[in-house]
């Protein structure tokens, strides 16, 4: 395994989930005769940030694995959403940034240096912490926070909505 592996088919899975589970959603506040802003613009508690910025920050997360390790070349994302149906342009452009994303030009890199700017300084990673030590986590927060802000506004979404594809089918047995 190397950091392809542990990275880029995880954020594949849990976007395809945040994606149906978002459409989950906007179908709930479709149905209750809501406005989408009631759940575009909701947020856990009011000091984090809304349904939208979850989103971005997730997709973003996934991204720039792809870039800063795997050496694909970043699409800018203007962080701009305001519906249900740009968040899943998001998505779809996150997916289609990460199938660039190829295996072989992850190896060999679990050593190289990363560097963030955050907060007006600069943070050095070696890309295996990187990935597994912030990305990785910082992704399924965002990932998760969406499912608990959609939760929260009464959208009927359940554990499987957050797993589906995790669990492998059964095997048959003779």
């Amino acid at each position: 395994m190397n950091l392809y592996d542990v990275s880029i088919p995880q954020f594949v899975r849990a976007l395809t989930n945040m994606k149906a589970f978002l459409e989950k959603g906007r179908a709930h506040v479709v149905a209750q005769g809501r406005p989408e802003s009631d759940l575009i613009e909701a947020r856990l508690i009011e000091d984090m940030r809304p349904l939208t910025a979850q989103v971005q920050l997730a997709s973003d997360s996934a991204k720039f694995v792809a870039v800063r390790v795997g050496g694909v070349a970043n699409v800018p994302m203007e962080d701009s959403e305001a519906s249900f149906p740009e968040l899943a342009a998001r998505i779809d452009a996150t997916l289609a940034l990460l199938a660039q994303a190829k295996r072989e030009d992850f190896d060999g890199r679990d050593g190289d240096i990363v560097t963030l700017k955050a907060g007006g300084r600069e943070i050095e990673f070696a890309a295996r912490d990187y990935v597994l030590g912030f990305a990785l986590p910082n992704f399924f927060f965002h990932v998760t926070m969406a499912y608990a802000i959609l939760r929260q506004q009464g959208v009927p979404l359940g554990k499987m909505d957050y797993l589906a594809g995790a669990i492998p089918a059964p095997r048959e047995t003779a």
